[in-house]
């Protein structure tokens, strides 16, 4: 049985890391790692502390968290970051997406979505908050395909390995859509779609769920236009 996951705290106020701290230890399967003050903090303490995820607030003095996310996603076994933010559609969220963020997460979210948030990540999967998903989408969507890829014909390729099924489990996730929600869409079973979101993620050599809707929309295979149109409710 593997043990607790491990989680450090990034926060430069200690208040807010002490009420994480107590919430995420009262958990039997999660344990607090360490905390850090500000982004240079966190890159160095995550360089030598073994982590699984991360609650990284954005806006700090110094580095930010944004700056930190980047840094700490390219260590050689990276953490899986959750960016905390007091604003529900700021400029960050295209930042951290950019920067290998895996999920978003308000700051005042209360403490049962602050848990299954990092749950979720940790399982592989990613964290936007549902109540804006679709609104984050649309305003994400444009800057992501305006965006250009390290590796365009790398990407390409990638997308090309996928099959037609495939390629629509990816669409689905594109417009937010949750493993239950793309099953019912798709008339499959929710582990049917679990094994297609797992080749998704191996073929495009994503990480997470969210880095698998970057390449999305930056290869075209999802424009900004159709989540407005033809995305379902």
């Amino acid at each position: 049985m593997s043990g607790p996951i491990r989680v450090v705290l990034v926060d430069d106020q200690q208040m807010v890391r002490a009420g994480f701290r107590m919430v995420i230890d009262s958990q039997p399967d999660l344990t607090v790692v360490g905390e850090a003050g500000t982004g240079t903090e966190a890159v160095a303490l995550l360089a030598r502390t073994p982590a699984d995820v991360v609650l990284m607030d954005v806006r700090m003095p110094g580095m930010d968290g944004i700056e930190a996310t980047r840094r700490v996603t390219a260590l050689p076994e990276p953490p899986r970051v959750v960016v905390l933010t007091t604003f529900d559609l700021d400029e960050y969220v295209v930042a951290a997406i950019g920067a290998g963020a895996s999920g978003f997460l308000l700051k005042d979210a209360p403490p049962e979505k602050m848990l299954a948030a990092v749950r979720t990540v940790h399982s592989g999967d990613s964290v936007i908050a549902a109540s804006s998903t679709r609104r984050l989408l649309q305003h994400v969507a444009p800057m992501l395909r305006g965006a250009a890829p390290r590796f365009p014909a790398a990407e390409d390729r990638a997308l090309a390995e996928l099959t037609p099924r495939e390629r629509e489990v990816l669409v689905q996730m594109a417009y937010g859509a949750t493993n239950t929600e793309i099953a019912g869409r798709l008339f499959v079973s929710e582990a049917t779609v679990k094994t297609h979101v797992g080749r998704v993620l191996a073929k495009t050599g994503s990480r997470d769920r969210v880095q698998a809707v970057v390449l999305a929309f930056r290869t075209g295979l999802v424009q900004p236009a159709d989540l407005l149109r033809d995305a379902p409710a």
